[in-house]
């Protein structure tokens, strides 16, 4: 084992800005708002989960389906594009199934957003840089904060209101087009 406290702390802040669990909050809100009810602790593990699988299957399992890292961030930033359209809207392009709750939870929540596109390939080059057991610690350190604001999101919402909410929720839209655009630019222009 190679603990290294530096190691560990740079992957949490690198993984924390990708994620953008507090930027998320607006997308959070609006998921809760259509569902009723988000399953907090399902949406962590799972998307801690899949992190932390993907960590250690994620290059292969891409390879073994013929898929590059490359074409794996272009399809994710279409699903950012849309859920930001939506948010910059106030469009539904996302239909939710009988069983929005558990739906909800899973997907859009836990992946993409939480466990996207973003941070999988954020993992692909920490690996490639730390240690694996100091970034699962950051992983997992993460999905604790996840935790955490998505427990507290409807108290996040009544502190800021109603009208505080729809113009936090259409400039994190903004800046979610500008992710799913820098995601799509900076990774099309590899696989060509």
């Amino acid at each position: 084992m190679n603990f290294d406290i530096k190691e560990i702390f740079t992957a949490f802040m690198v993984l924390f800005a990708v994620i953008d669990i507090i930027g998320n909050v607006p997308i959070i809100i609006d998921l809760r708002k259509k569902v009723g009810h988000i399953e907090s602790e399902k949406a962590s593990i799972i998307a801690g989960v899949i992190m932390i699988v993907f960590l250690f299957l994620g290059q292969s399992l891409l390879s073994l389906i013929g898929i590059d890292v490359n074409s794996f961030a272009v399809a994710g930033a279409f699903i950012l594009f849309f859920i930001a359209l939506e948010m910059i809207l106030g469009i539904t392009l996302y239909k939710d199934d009988d069983d929005g709750i558990i739906t909800a939870s899973v997907f859009p929540l836990a992946f993409p957003l939480i466990a996207g596109p973003g941070s999988l390939t954020t993992l692909l080059s920490l690996r490639a840089e730390f240690a694996i057991e100091n970034i699962i610690i950051a992983v997992l350190a993460n999905v604790i904060l996840i935790y955490i604001v998505l427990k507290t999101s409807a108290k996040i919402e009544r502190i800021i209101g109603p009208n505080g909410i729809k113009i936090i929720r259409k400039i994190f839209g903004v800046i979610l087009l500008a992710i799913s655009v820098k995601l799509f630019a900076a990774n099309i222009k590899l696989l060509f």
